[in-house]
């Protein structure tokens, strides 16, 4: 007779989810001992936090789900933030805690918590099984729950009896189900080509429900035929590459400041998988005409014309969408409107000589801009790339180009700053083989500092590349200009490269941009976890004088 561990194991198998994200506890000790033995990839880190956003990262590069597995009590609180910034960012992560045994429920035991009423808010769905036989039908349905509608996170309180126990008459795991493909009307096709065929100025702006439908060849097979300029955001960054003839890139006015000029001159927007949000200054003045006509599609119906008014929404899967726009778009290519491309490819060049002028001072401390030209010359073309938060690495999500599907990770709406250092350990798994480079902040650095030791301890030749300015940069900027004056702003120089090396990694300081590429050459070269601790000069980046103009225009 099986135990409840063996169910939960033989559950995971049947859903095609071998990897298993955790920190051991005695909550967990039958079920990771039973994986274990089942030759299942354990992961084990250092901080229930970083295992559940390891979890959420795997399952936005598979576009699947992934579970995490987590000791009870302070484990499981640990582990909100984590499951909250899966939920913010649509992610199908199953998060399982452990518990103490429901016999002792209300006998004032160890670590009892209620953490299903604490999950639930962040969660589509939250539930704990009442017998170990009831583990691979609430499996079965958390994977379902997870990816039905907008993906996101589900969560599983289990017990440690429940896992140690015999079950008599399991329930059977419900089979997992393909993610239906909602097709929109022949009506909405032709009603939303009809706008876009008679706009004078219009753009198109994707977000990550392009990258969650699988919709990369159709979206690409739409710019081919109907020549729109095409701009991208989150997870859609690097679906279609940066290069590609159409491409304007980031559609994100605090990286991109060609946007400031185009969106506002568009009459049509179409908005591929990506909510209204402050990303797109919801909709508002700030970004677009008052008269532009908004064309939303997204699977969630509710998002749709949240905080703007549209000419048309379409509830649909975008895969479906797309295809279907194709379809009725027959094999000729629309005319291009040549004026309007070129005027957009003129605003971006314009922005990429902005930048590139800021990257020619040279001076010392290194400025990040020219850090990041130095980074751009002595990187291989297919990087994969993690990044944080902080003032130091917006420079680089303005200046490097996003390339590869899938490889362009951040840590989404929620915020979440350093949860791109375990966000690596997963991406490296998710991508052996490929060179994978976490950018973060002195600042962000410490928050997840001891999973420098999973990389080791599993050999994940992650190249770290920390933005050293002894200081909360972004914090430091804001408050000098809107308060005048910095309070809690200043860190010291710590040198990283050292810190690293005391986990077994490799690591260097650099602090002239000459020795940037040797640098970047020997760390890639040796198939290590590998920090560069790159010394810089605190420099207010296109980011924070979008949120300083975002604040001062309030008063």
């Amino acid at each position: 007779m099986a135990t409840g561990a063996q169910l939960f194991v033989d559950a995971l198998d049947k859903l095609g989810i071998h990897d298993i994200f955790t920190l051991v506890g005695d909550h967990l000790n039958d079920v990771l001992s039973e994986a274990g033995r089942r030759g299942f990839n354990i992961v084990d880190m250092r901080h229930e936090s970083g295992v559940t956003h390891a979890a959420d990262a795997w399952g936005r590069i598979h576009r699947r789900p992934c579970v995490s597995l987590v000791t009870g009590g302070p484990g499981h609180t640990n582990s909100l933030t984590g499951i909250a910034t899966a939920f913010q960012a649509a992610s199908p992560l199953i998060a399982v805690s452990g518990a103490p045994s429901s016999a002792l429920a209300g006998r004032q035991v160890f670590q009892v918590i209620d953490q299903v009423g604490m999950a639930a808010p962040v969660c589509k769905w939250a539930a704990q099984p009442a017998s170990a036989g009831q583990i691979p039908f609430y499996l079965g349905r958390a994977w379902q729950e997870a990816v039905s509608g907008r993906m996101g996170p589900v969560h599983l309180t289990i017990p440690v009896n429940l896992f140690e126990a015999a079950a008599e008459n399991p329930l059977p795991m419900p089979a997992p189900r393909p993610r239906p493909e909602f097709a929109p009307s022949s009506s909405e096709v032709n009603r939303a080509l009809e706008i876009l065929q008679s706009a004078e100025r219009p753009v198109v702006i994707a977000g990550s429900g392009v990258w969650w439908s699988g919709a990369e060849q159709e979206l690409k097979t739409f710019l081919e035929k109907t020549n729109l300029p095409y701009y991208s955001v989150t997870m859609a960054r690097g679906v279609i590459r940066d290069d590609f003839p159409n491409a304007m890139g980031y559609s994100d006015g605090a990286l991109n400041k060609a946007v400031h000029q185009a969106f506002p001159e568009a009459d049509v927007v179409l908005v591929l998988g990506k909510r209204i949000d402050y990303r797109m200054a919801l909709g508002g003045p700030r970004l677009f005409s008052p008269n532009a006509k908004f064309i939303q599609i997204d699977v969630h119906p509710q998002e749709l014309g949240l905080t703007r008014n549209l000419e048309l929404g379409i509830c649909a899967d975008l895969r479906s969408t797309l295809a279907a726009f194709n379809q009725t778009l027959g094999p000729d290519p629309w005319e291009p409107r040549t004026a309007w491309l070129e005027r957009q490819r003129s605003l971006r060049h314009q922005w990429q000589a902005q930048l590139a002028a800021v990257a020619a001072d040279h001076n010392s401390p290194i400025h990040p801009a020219a850090f990041f030209a130095e980074l751009a010359k002595a990187l291989p073309p297919n990087v994969r790339y993690s990044w944080d938060g902080g003032d130091f690495i917006h420079w680089g999500r303005a200046m490097l180009p996003a390339n590869i599907p899938g490889g362009w990770l951040r840590l989404g709406p929620l915020g979440t700053i350093g949860s791109a250092l375990p966000n690596s350990v997963a991406m490296q798994i998710a991508a052996p083989g490929e060179p994978v480079v976490l950018i973060t902040g002195d600042g962000s650095l410490g928050f997840y500092i001891c999973e420098l030791d999973t990389l080791v301890r599993y050999n994940l030749p992650v190249v770290i590349i920390v933005g050293n300015d002894a200081g909360w940069g972004l914090e430091r900027e804001l408050q000098g200009e809107l308060c005048g004056s910095t309070v809690a702003c200043e860190l010291r120089p710590t040198r990283y490269d050292l810190v690293m090396k005391g986990f077994g990694g490799e690591g260097e300081n650099i602090t002239g941009l000459s020795e940037v590429g040797p640098a970047l050459a020997r760390a890639f070269a040796s198939r290590r976890p590998y920090l560069l601790n790159v010394n810089i000069r605190g420099a207010r980046s296109p980011f924070t004088e979008w949120q300083i103009g975002g604040k001062t225009r309030k008063k």
